[in-house]
């Protein structure tokens, strides 16, 4: 149940940011989608905290997912830029994640 927790906490966070570029541009009704997403991303990241997931590895992966998914997802829906560069740095993020999981030893 942890992960479903966490994977709630990372998907209301990208929402929540992809939302926020959407009502920066001039639509200000989704700033009530962007509370929204941010709330239940902090509920969700509550969840998992409570179900025994150590702080270290839930805010890894909670922050790495988040800006993995919000570079890439904001490729997709606001067309911005994603070079070779930024690409190796998503992997090197996912291995981070993965290494601070492994490392928990849980």
């Amino acid at each position: 149940m942890s992960w479903v927790f966490m994977i709630g906490a990372v998907l209301s966070e990208v929402s929540a940011t992809l939302t926020l570029k959407s009502a920066a541009t001039g639509r200000a009704r989704l700033y009530a989608v962007v509370l929204i997403g941010y709330v239940l991303a902090f509920v969700f990241l509550t969840g998992a905290l409570r179900t025994g997931v150590p702080l270290g590895v839930a805010y890894g992966v909670w922050t790495a997912a988040g800006v993995a998914l919000t570079a890439i997802f904001s490729r997709l829906i606001h067309h911005e830029p994603m070079t070779p560069l930024m690409i190796a740095g998503i992997g090197m993020i996912g291995a981070g994640v993965l290494l601070i999981e492994l490392g928990a030893g849980h």
